[in-house]
């Protein structure tokens, strides 16, 4: 009886044993495919992007064919559809430049203090609130900006300076408006991230709760507010419909900030439908897109070496 007792229990380990190599083998069949899925995943994507850039950047390099690099690069004068065409993009990069720093500073006081006030001051209710409130921000649609711009801003700075209102200051209102949630979120963050011992240890030295806020919390969250910042510019640059609407679309360098002008998103949008595929004035909007594409990269970029230096600390 025992025999057959031992028998019976080592046939049940065998078979257990070969039930576990099989659920083994099996799963390591899925840890193998998906692996192979993600890598394929990656390859496409990077594939994609470099095709991207490789075709806006050949694309773009054509305009050289007829249009000097000192002409395009450092020339104000964009008259591509008169008798002599002139391809200077001078204007459009001093103000996509111009607006995307004033901008910046124009949310990035707003966007920190609120950061703080969620992050540091706020009760948790009102915090609950607040945050889904400002992260609705994020998804209205930027032709509404753009609608809200040109029926109210405009028309008030219009009144309030004279003229018809357009140029890049209510533009800069509106981009603030928009970057505004996206520097918000991603600074609360970063403060609420931080150690808790840095506020201990700064009260406990009898520091006040604002000297603690301004003088080791903001220090200490240095990279990931940078790091929002950048994002924020990303944003500001490549945003097109809301700044076509209330910037006047004049290509030329403003002489005020109520001046009409023209940045590298709105003159692309503007001047593509009247062109012809292979072009110079085509290919000159092509070389526009790279500018904007070689912006963003390095923007990225800056994003990597920030992040790298935080983690080095």
């Amino acid at each position: 009886m025992s025999k057959m007792t031992q028998t019976d229990a080592a046939l049940r380990t065998e078979q257990a044993t070969n039930g576990f190599d099989r659920w083994t083998r099996r799963q390591k069949m899925k840890d193998d495919a998906m692996h192979w899925v993600f890598i394929g995943s990656s390859v496409l994507v990077t594939a994609i992007i470099f095709s991207i850039i490789a075709f806006v950047g050949y694309q773009g390099s054509l305009t050289f064919k007829d249009v000097t690099p000192a002409e395009f690069f450092l020339s104000t004068d964009w008259s591509p559809s008169s008798e002599e065409p002139r391809f200077g993009a001078l204007a459009f990069l001093y103000s996509t430049i111009l607006l995307t720093l004033l901008s910046v500073l124009m949310a990035v006081p707003l966007a920190l203090s609120g950061a703080v006030f969620m992050a540091k001051i706020a009760p948790k209710w009102m915090r609950e609130i607040l945050r889904p409130a400002a992260d609705l921000f994020v998804g209205i649609p930027s032709v509404v900006y753009g609608l809200i711009g040109l029926t109210i801003i405009v028309p008030a700075l219009g009144k309030m300076f004279g003229g018809i209102g357009y140029g890049i200051l209510p533009a800069a209102i509106i981009l603030a408006v928009m970057i505004l949630p996206t520097i918000m979120s991603i600074s609360e963050d970063t403060l609420r991230a931080l150690p808790k011992r840095l506020e201990e240890a700064s009260m406990a030295l009898g520091a006040t709760r604002w000297q603690t806020i301004w003088r080791v919390l903001l220090p200490s969250a240095k990279s990931g507010i940078l790091t929002a910042i950048i994002l924020g510019m990303g944003r500001a640059i490549g945003e097109t419909m809301a700044v076509f609407m209330v910037i006047g679309n004049s290509p030329k360098i403003p002489s005020s900030l109520l001046d009409s002008t023209t940045v590298l998103t709105t003159a692309i949008v503007k001047d593509m439908a009247n062109t012809f595929y292979g072009t110079t004035w085509n290919n000159a909007l092509y070389m526009m897109a790279l500018l904007l594409l070689v912006i963003s990269m390095s923007l990225i970029l800056i994003i990597r070496v920030f992040s790298k230096r935080s983690e080095a600390k």
